[in-house]
C-alpha cells in the first residue's frame, strides 16, 4: 500500500492509473477508522480495480466552537486497518497543502446545504463540498463511496458533481450499526457509559417510527411526536432536529406518500450524533 501526502503525487499516481485503464475508487475519511468504514473500503475494493481511501480531517467543515482539535485521530492504527482491507493508497494531505496561504475558492450548494445539519452548523457544507471537490480532481475515481448515516452530506456531494458535470458516479452505502443499534461514528468514542447507552434513543426513535409506518400511519405529526417523545424522555438527551423529509430534495413533508426520509440530530451530553431512515408506505424498511 503506498502512503501519499502530496496532492500533485495523488494526482501523477491517478494519472499513471487512468493511462493503464484502470478503473479508480476513492472512499473520502477523516480517518479514525471503525467497521463502517471498513464496509465502504471492502465494497470499493470489489467494483474497483485501485482503491483510494483519503484521511484528512478538513478544518473547512469545522465551525470555531466545534471539535477540530480534539477530533480522534491514530493514523498507525489507520494504515494497519487500511493494508488489511486491501487499500492500494492512502492518501493523508495535510491542512497546508489542501488550504495553501491566500485560498480563495469555495464551493457552495445552496439549497440542500439550507437546513438540518446545515442550519446547526453554518458553513459546514461549503468545506464538505469544497473537499470532496479537491479529492475527486486530485484522485480522479471514476467511483466516491460515501456512507448514508451523513445522508444530507451524500445529497450535497451527489448534487455538486451533477452541476460541476463531474464523470464520477457517487455510491452511497447503508449505515453501519453496532449490535445494540447505535450508528457507528467516530464521535462514539466522545461518549462515556451513560451517554453511550442514552444515545440509542436514536435507534429506538427510528425503530418506533418505522413500527408506525408499518401499522399504517403516515401524516408527519405523529410520526415526529413518537420520535420526540422517546428522546426527551431520555436523561442527557437533547434534540437538535427531527424531520421527515423528501429523500432527494431533503424539504419537508406532510406525509409519507411513496417514501420520505426520516433525520435525526440529537445531542448527548456535549456529543452531537446523527442518524436517519427511510420510511415507505408500500413496503417495510428495515432501519439501517
Amino acid at each position: 500500500m503506498e502512503i501519499i501526502s502530496d496532492p500533485q503525487e495523488m494526482q501523477s499516481l491517478a494519472r499513471q492509473w487512468r493511462g493503464q485503464e484502470l478503473k479508480v475508487v476513492l472512499v473520502p475519511t477523516m480517518g479514525f477508522f471503525h467497521p463502517g468504514h471498513l464496509s465502504l473500503m471492502e465494497y470499493g475494493r470489489t467494483i474497483g480495480d485501485r482503491l483510494v481511501v483519503s484521511l484528512f480531517v478538513n478544518p473547512a467543515q469545522f465551525g470555531p466552537q466545534e471539535d477540530l482539535g480534539r477530533y480522534p485521530r491514530d493514523l498507525d492504527r489507520d494504515v494497519r486497518l487500511a493494508r488489511e482491507v486491501g487499500v492500494d493508497c492512502l492518501y493523508t494531505p495535510e491542512a497546508e497543502a489542501m488550504y495553501p496561504p491566500g485560498y480563495q475558492t469555495f464551493v457552495e450548494v445552496e439549497s440542500l446545504s439550507g437546513g438540518l445539519c446545515g442550519a446547526s452548523r453554518p458553513g459546514h457544507f461549503r468545506g464538505v463540498a469544497t473537499v470532496v471537490l479537491k479529492l475527486l480532481h486530485q484522485v480522479s475515481p471514476g467511483v466516491a463511496v460515501f456512507g448514508e448515516k451523513d445522508y444530507q452530506q451524500l445529497m450535497v456531494v451527489k448534487q455538486m458533481v451533477a452541476d460541476m458535470d463531474l464523470p464520477i458516479k457517487i455510491a452511497g452505502r447503508p449505515i453501519n450499526r453496532e449490535p445494540d443499534g447505535l450508528a457507528m461514528s467516530s464521535r462514539n468514542t466522545y461518549l462515556n457509559p451513560e451517554g453511550r447507552a442514552a444515545a440509542l434513543c436514536l435507534y429506538r426513535a427510528l425503530l418506533a417510527a418505522r413500527d408506525l409506518v408499518a401499522a399504517g400511519v403516515k401524516s408527519r405529526e405523529p410520526i415526529l411526536a413518537a420520535v420526540r417523545q422517546i428522546i426527551d424522555a431520555t436523561p442527557g438527551a437533547r434534540i437538535d432536529y427531527v424531520a421527515l423529509v423528501d429523500p432527494a430534495t431533503l424539504k419537508e413533508v406532510g406525509a409519507i406518500r411513496g417514501e420520505a426520509r426520516l433525520l435525526l440530530a440529537v445531542w448527548v451530553n456535549k456529543t452531537r450524533l446523527i442518524d436517519n431512515t427511510l420510511l415507505s408506505e408500500t413496503r417495510l424498511c428495515c432501519v439501517q
